[in-house]
């Protein structure tokens, strides 16, 4: 059963902020939970561009965070995280290192995607727009989500179809999950030869147009993929949030993460390449309790689930702008 909302935002206790650049066709998606949220983090293409993940491993100083940061324009989109840092720390919301007169550190994870082939105005010399991204996206944080190519999804690129954003939840029990994914893989999300996603087995009332395969349907190769185009050189990628209001440990949220990356491989066809940077951050906002293994199994099933559909509605919602 799906929420209310049939976003990230079922789970609870979270802001979504969003922000773009049309002339650069690029964008940043901040993800603000209310209260310092505990955090893992799964990687699992072959090239990640990623901020803070070191210190959500299990064992060290950190395991909550203030923000988690989605953005386009590789490596140098890593710097959103500035913006979103300086937004956080002028509000005191961060690591307390000592009395108040020492700044506070906010704990910022981030994830970037490969937009930077797409057309856009890319001279921005010594002035990446990322940081002012940023912070726009913090500033915009509400409790709605737009879809498609907004924030990190405005400049993707799925396949060779348009990527975006796009988010979904799921009901376990009396738990909920939810994702928000920024589509922008190297493979398609459609079957070879059709307009039927990939992921339509796990679609909910018509989310993302309700297409079903051909009752004759066969196996092909894709050749809608940017294989070709990346042998050039080049990267895409996968890269989001999955969030629960059950209230799970390190170790359990590293396992929701792991199963959550399912989701790219339920929707995208081939997944988790060398050139994709997939990267799934899992957040515990609640209390709910989750009472065993098999319990957790569930939710981490639930979650890849989600990613399939976030990452399914958000090209469906891209292709109708």
């Amino acid at each position: 059963m799906i929420g209310k909302t049939n976003t990230i935002l079922d789970v609870g206790g979270l802001k979504i902020g969003n922000a773009y650049d049309e002339k650069v066709k690029t964008g940043v998606t901040v993800v603000l939970p209310d209260e310092a949220a505990r955090c893992a983090v799964d990687v699992r293409g072959g090239g990640p561009g990623t901020r803070e993940t070191d210190c959500l491993k299990a064992g060290g100083l950190i395991d909550q965070v203030h923000a988690v940061v989605l953005a386009g324009g590789s490596v140098y989109g890593l710097a959103a995280a500035d913006g979103v840092t300086t937004w956080l720390g002028e509000k005191r919301r961060g690591y307390v290192a000592g009395p108040e007169a020492i700044p506070v550190s906010p704990i910022v994870p981030s994830a970037i995607l490969f937009d930077n082939a797409n057309g856009g105005d890319k001279a921005w010399g010594n002035n990446p727009p990322f940081r002012g991204l940023g912070f726009a996206a913090c500033n915009s944080a509400t409790t709605h989500i737009n879809q498609g190519r907004v924030g990190a999804g405005y400049g993707a690129t799925a396949g060779l179809y348009p990527g975006g954003l796009g988010s979904a939840s799921e009901k376990v029990g009396d738990i909920m999950v939810g994702a928000i994914i920024a589509a922008n893989p190297v493979g398609s999300p459609f079957m070879p030869g059709t307009k039927c996603f990939w992921a339509w087995p796990y679609e909910q009332e018509g989310e993302y147009g309700g297409k079903r395969p051909p009752t004759d349907y066969a196996f092909s190769l894709p050749k809608d993929t940017k294989l070709e185009f990346l042998k050039q050189g080049g990267q895409s990628t996968v890269i989001g949030v999955v969030a629960t209001n059950a209230n799970l440990g390190q170790q359990s949220l590293q396992r929701l993460a792991i199963m959550a990356q399912d989701g790219v491989a339920m929707a995208v066809q081939p997944a988790h390449t060398p050139l994709d940077g997939d990267t799934i951050f899992a957040l515990s906002t609640g209390e709910k309790a989750c009472l065993s293994p098999p319990h957790l199994a569930e939710l981490g099933a639930a979650a890849a689930r989600c990613v399939a559909r976030a990452l399914s509605c958000g090209i469906y919602e891209a292709q109708k702008s």
